[in-house]
């Protein structure tokens, strides 16, 4: 995501700084050094470009300058925030929670794992949360699998709670009939039903209004068809995790673009960041993307907003 976009709460923000929220509220107040960006509910959001602005003031206070004092100081030295603001210390919580929610999970501490995640959304945003938090734990869950830190029973205890908070976060949002609706399958050999590209963008359609049929894992293009003529969907998703499946998942996604015109089919998943040249340049009006600002631009060119 992009510097400018609202990514924590006062909370998030406070906590990250070493300040309390009153105090950054004052500041604001008084001397608008930044404009928080509001979500919906009106709430300040701070972006990265807030966050790094506000590091470099609080060291100034640290060295001994006043807030007003490292304000003017900080129209004199836009560069200087720019160099020093990512090389401060001041601690990040996040970091300690994602740690925390990691060794809950491979140690089978469901009460632990509760309690780390409701702090995570007390803190972040549920966007933060689900697609970049989780998607970070998911990653570090199957680099300790494969590298054999951590036994399959781990693996799969941890996927499977991360998995069934991500569905009901989905199943959670309110149902609309006339919402445009997105089949979404995941192609693995390995059995997977829901793989972690096909959730966080579930969520990611969920949440924009999209209403989300999950059919499970990949069984036959027979199937698909059958399935296609029951729901009729506006889009159609193919996530692919794993490098080994990749070529049938793109197979399908071809055979879906060519023969069914009345739907967009897109693909996505951890495979596709290794796909060869040549199906990159074959398959890119169909790869959604890792981040959300990607995702958004591929839904807006098929007019789904």
């Amino acid at each position: 995501m992009g510097e400018q976009e609202g990514k924590y709460n006062i909370k998030a923000a406070a906590l990250m700084l070493g300040i309390q929220p009153g105090t950054l509220r004052a500041w604001e107040r008084r001397y608008q050094m930044i404009a928080p960006v509001r979500n919906e509910a009106g709430h300040r959001l701070y972006t990265e470009e807030h966050i790094k602005i506000l590091k470099w003031l609080i060291k100034k206070v640290n060295q001994g300058f006043t807030i007003s004092q490292a304000i003017s100081l900080m129209g004199q030295n836009q560069m200087q925030i720019d160099s020093e603001a990512l090389n401060l210390t001041l601690g990040n919580p996040l970091n300690s929670l994602t740690d925390g929610l990691y060794d809950a999970l491979i140690h089978f501490e469901q009460e632990k794992i509760n309690e780390i995640i409701n702090s995570l959304f007390s803190i972040f945003t549920m966007e933060k949360v689900v697609i970049e938090i989780f998607s970070q734990i998911f990653m570090k869950i199957e680099e300790s699998f494969n590298g054999g830190k951590i036994t399959k029973a781990q693996r799969n205890y941890s996927v499977s709670f991360l998995q069934a908070r991500i569905t009901t976060i989905i199943h959670s949002f309110p149902s609309n009939v006339h919402l445009t609706k997105a089949v979404c399958l995941t192609f693995s050999q390995r059995g997977d039903d829901i793989g972690l590209g096909q959730l966080t963008f579930s969520f990611f359609l969920r949440k924009h209004g999209v209403k989300i049929i999950n059919i499970g894992a990949f069984h036959s293009e027979g199937d698909i068809l059958e399935t296609l003529e029951m729901i009729h969907p506006d889009l159609f998703i193919v996530s692919c995790e794993e490098q080994q499946d990749l070529d049938g998942a793109l197979s399908l996604v071809d055979l879906l673009s060519k023969n069914h015109l009345d739907f967009s089919v897109g693909i996505c998943g951890e495979a596709i960041t290794s796909m060869k040249p040549s199906d990159k340049e074959q398959f890119s009006p169909f790869v959604l993307g890792q981040s959300i600002n990607e995702w958004e631009m591929w839904l807006m060119e098929r007019m789904v907003f």
